[in-house]
């Protein structure tokens, strides 16, 4: 009687896990997020407080959640040590790696646009509009925002077109570039957004995106993404031809050729 109540024990922890599993899989519960209360998550996958402690401790084991002494238990980081790996390290060092990386961008959110405009429930488009307003909010501000604050505003609205989707496995592959993409939004924040025409570009960009997704246009919508960072990348190669310009034209004055 004993190993039957255990083996059911056991099946109902598994059950719990997996259940709060596809929560992180579909985005509900993101990466270092804390898990809600245990009354909250009891209520909402209708289950005992015992089944949902067995189900941690399944989560724990597989290292999916994690829980520090004293502190609520979060979503663990289920990349490993990204950001100390040597390709990681050697992505962010090389310069070329930012042109590469918009290559991947135009082809993950060009296709994650059109799904979302297909796929994107009233709910996600309540979040993607929160977003888009947060980033619009930002440029129009008296006072300057700081060019990572930018980013950071910048990537969230492109990451909630990204969870309209409804694509888990996408979802997660451009979660898993985060840092990576960061460093093309930030590239493009601190070299484009300075600059009048650009900035009315890319505000123009987004706009077309965003309403082309809620308007549920998955062609326009995905031409729209894609057309969006095909821009930035030629005006970032155009500011770094520029910049070559400006060096050899400079060594010439001083006389080093």
């Amino acid at each position: 009687m004993l190993e039957k109540t255990l083996g059911v024990r056991r099946q109902v922890s598994d059950v719990v896990a997996e259940r709060i599993e596809q929560l992180i899989v579909d985005g509900v519960l993101k990466v270092g997020q804390a898990l809600p209360s245990e009354r909250r998550l009891c209520e909402k996958l209708g289950i005992s407080r015992s089944a949902l402690r067995e189900g941690l401790k399944v989560l724990r084991g597989r290292g999916i959640i994690e829980t520090t002494q004293g502190r609520d238990s979060r979503v663990a980081t289920l990349n490993g040590t990204r950001d100390a790996s040597p390709l990681m390290h050697l992505f962010n060092s090389q310069p070329r790696t930012l042109f590469d990386l918009l290559e991947v961008r135009a082809l993950l959110e060009a296709e994650s646009a059109r799904l979302a405009a297909l796929r994107g429930t009233d709910a996600d488009f309540v979040l993607l509009t929160r977003r888009y307003e947060e980033m619009l909010a930002a440029h129009s501000q008296a006072v300057p925002v700081e060019p990572r604050e930018h980013a950071r505003l910048d990537h969230a609205f492109h990451l909630a077109v990204c969870e309209a989707s409804h694509n888990p496995v996408l979802l997660h592959t451009l979660q898993s570039l985060t840092d990576l993409m960061l460093s093309t939004v930030f590239a493009s924040v601190n070299n484009l957004y300075h600059r009048p025409l650009q900035k009315r570009q890319i505000d123009r960009q987004h706009t077309r995106l965003y309403h082309a997704v809620i308007e549920r246009l998955p062609e326009q919508a995905q031409r729209a993404a894609r057309e969006h960072i095909h821009s930035i990348r030629d005006n970032l190669k155009e500011i770094e031809q520029e910049e070559q310009r400006l060096v050899r034209a400079t060594m010439r004055l001083e006389g080093w050729v």
